[in-house]
């Protein structure tokens, strides 16, 4: 796998508000916005539920990571996928750092990633303290 997720059943602005909010706590600004739906409705006259990639960075963590690893921002940031399903509930999806960084062999590259999964997933507990919340 290379990633986790989590079903709510909110509005999908409302996710992303949640989301962009989770991710602040745990140290991470959102560096890229990217709404799928509108690039596919403009670019090919595809009509699709809503869909956005967020491009969370948490700045010392990207650090330590760049300084074991130049070319490790090939890998950055940590995207997030936020998307309606046709049932009405917002996924969220989470890049596993661990499967993604494993990809390098650079000492303490594999400890950095870790401790990024682990926010990731304090993010992901967040989330799951509303009314409407499926794990997976």
């Amino acid at each position: 796998m290379y990633g986790f997720s989590i079903n709510l059943n909110e509005s999908f602005e409302g996710v992303i508000s949640r989301v962009t909010e989770a991710l602040d706590e745990q140290g991470f600004g959102i560096l890229t916005e990217i709404d799928v739906r509108a690039t596919l409705k403009s670019r090919l006259g595809v009509d699709r539920l809503p869909y956005t990639i967020l491009g969370a960075c948490n700045p010392p963590l990207a650090h330590q990571a760049l300084e074991a690893d130049p070319d490790i921002g090939l890998l950055l940031p940590c995207n997030v996928v936020v998307r309606q399903e046709d049932n009405g509930w917002v996924t969220v999806t989470f890049m596993d750092p661990l499967a993604v960084l494993g990809l390098v062999d650079k000492p303490g590259v594999k400890e950095l990633a870790r401790e990024v999964r682990h926010k990731l997933e304090c993010v992901r507990q967040a989330l799951s303290e509303s009314e409407f919340h499926e794990s997976a």
